[in-house]
């Protein structure tokens, strides 16, 4: 057969697919496997259920699900083709942070590729997969949200009490008074006052420089 070989949509169902050399009705299945290095066992296990569902490739991999540079996961969303399916044993294996399985299961279907979870019998080339993964990004949005409002509330109620954002001072207004006097008059040196109040030397030269300032020298 010459030309590009034949592609088509998961979505539609009992059509001709090119499966690697010849042409079948059934989808493309590419598997993913994961272990993190903490975890302490291989992808065997996950690697045989993944050819027993029928993968006809296993990507694996080594490496926590929270990070997002996984070198063989970014070499499978390369190789997808329209009408591939990306096969996980569990939802976690893909990425145990939320939106960044939400953008990874954007970048499979922008693909035109489809994605199956055997644990979670999720499968997005059915109406009822795709729906599921909507109800899944909409819980993420809706967490996003709530974090968002927690936030803003926290802070009106810091600026209402005379708060502001950042790490609470270690030292007191007049501590740090007492501090730039001391240098600036030539009591003491920095490095003294430093040990004096448990303070780094650049924290005692910015209290003076800021005193110095105040005082307009």
């Amino acid at each position: 057969m010459s030309g590009s070989p034949l592609r088509t949509s998961p979505w539609l169902a009992n059509t001709a697919v090119w499966e690697r050399g010849r042409l079948t009705n059934t989808p493309y299945l590419i598997g993913y496997a994961r272990v993190s290095k903490e975890e302490e066992q291989s992808n065997a296990a996950q690697a045989r259920a993944l050819k027993a569902a029928g993968c006809c490739r296993v990507f694996e991999e080594t490496a926590s699900g929270g990070r997002w540079d996984r070198p063989n996961l970014h070499a499978m969303i390369g190789q997808l083709r329209e009408g591939d399916v990306v096969v996980v044993w569990k939802l976690d294996r893909l990425s145990r942070n939320l939106k960044d399985l939400l953008h990874i299961m954007d970048r499979i279907e922008a693909v035109g590729a489809g994605f199956r979870s055997l644990t979670e019998a999720i499968d997005t080339t059915t109406a009822a997969g795709r729906m599921m993964m909507q109800m899944v990004g909409s819980f993420a949005e809706f967490e996003r949200a709530m974090i968002r409002e927690r936030t803003s509330a926290g802070l009106a109620q810091a600026r209402a009490e005379g708060r502001i954002g950042g790490r609470r001072r270690k030292l007191a207004e007049q501590q740090r008074r007492e501090i730039a006097e001391s240098v600036t008059s030539g009591r003491k040196s920095g490095a003294e006052m430093a040990r004096l109040y448990g303070v780094s030397e650049p924290t005692v030269s910015r209290i003076v420089a800021a005193y110095r300032q105040q005082q307009g020298e």
